[in-house]
């Protein structure tokens, strides 16, 4: 605290408090830690109904830096079959926008880590933009995920929801990706750019071949305003040291939902997850 009767020291110290409080928590993230980033992909309502801020609150224990939270859908276009498998028994269990908004009402006491809810348009448009981003912010969440959201539909219908609820939209961009468009994506991106490794949906394997590598190095060169965390396909920690030379860090999900579907304690099969991807 500022010494008693510093009029301009309370004032600086106030703004500095007013700034961590206004500040996305992404943004913040990034500010801290430029490397060795470590997000985690889960579905929200598995592998069971109420095991969602469980999940949470051990991620956050092992000592991950930022949570993905998958909403269940009945086609998830970017999703392969581990995770489809997940969301399908998500939704059996009963899992929804609604109920999810509800379990997470209280997360902002037991984390302090960036949240993002990754879904497909679909849902979202059912439920309505306007009150998935206010309940979304209400609840501490910092961004969205939503590959199938067109840039054009963003930005004419949108970014001002987004940008009123202090809410980040990550775009993707893949090997396919125009330089023109990466640029652009640059522009409407907030917080970072999800960078996949490779054509297809999640649960490959990273190829690290030559023609992955001039892709990484490609979208290096273009000196973007954004960070790149990389996803699909990421099982280990040599993955994320490969990684590593050319993002600020990388998202685990196939891999790790298919990790909570083992048996044994819940908080267990985290820990062990997490423990196996950071040693090195």
């Amino acid at each position: 605290y500022p010494a008693v009767g510093t009029k301009t020291s309370l004032l600086s110290w106030n703004m500095l408090q007013i700034n961590e409080i206004i500040m996305n928590r992404i943004d913040l993230l990034f500010e801290k830690k430029d490397n060795g980033i470590l997000s985690i992909f889960m579905t929200a309502g598995y592998p069971n109904l109420d095991d969602t801020v469980s999940i949470i609150e051990a991620l956050d224990e092992a000592g991950v830096d930022m949570i993905e939270i998958g909403i269940p859908f009945s086609d998830p276009i970017a999703d392969g079959p581990v995770i489809q498998h997940s969301s399908m028994a998500a939704l059996a269990n009963g899992m929804s926008i609604d109920l999810l908004m509800d379990q997470l009402k209280e997360i902002r006491t037991k984390t302090t880590l960036p949240l993002i809810l990754m879904g497909y348009i679909n849902p979202v448009m059912q439920f309505g933009i306007e009150k998935f981003c206010r309940m979304a912010a209400n609840v501490g969440i910092d961004g969205f995920i939503i590959p199938d959201l067109p840039l054009i539909v963003f930005e004419r219908e949108w970014k001002p929801i987004i940008a009123k609820h202090g809410l980040h939209m990550i775009f993707l961009i893949t090997p396919n990706t125009s330089p023109e468009r990466i640029k652009a994506i640059d522009e409407a991106s907030g917080g970072f750019i999800y960078m996949v490794t490779a054509p297809g949906t999640t649960g490959g394997g990273l190829k690290n071949d030559a023609d992955q590598q001039q892709y990484f190095e490609r979208v290096n060169s273009m000196n973007l305003q954004h960070p790149l965390i990389a996803g699909f396909g990421v099982k280990n920690k040599e993955d994320l040291e490969v990684l590593g030379h050319y993002t600020s860090g990388a998202i685990v999900g196939s891999h790790f939902v298919n990790a909570l579907s083992q048996d044994g304690d819940l908080k267990n099969n985290v820990n062990k997850c997490i423990s196996e991807l950071r040693k090195g």
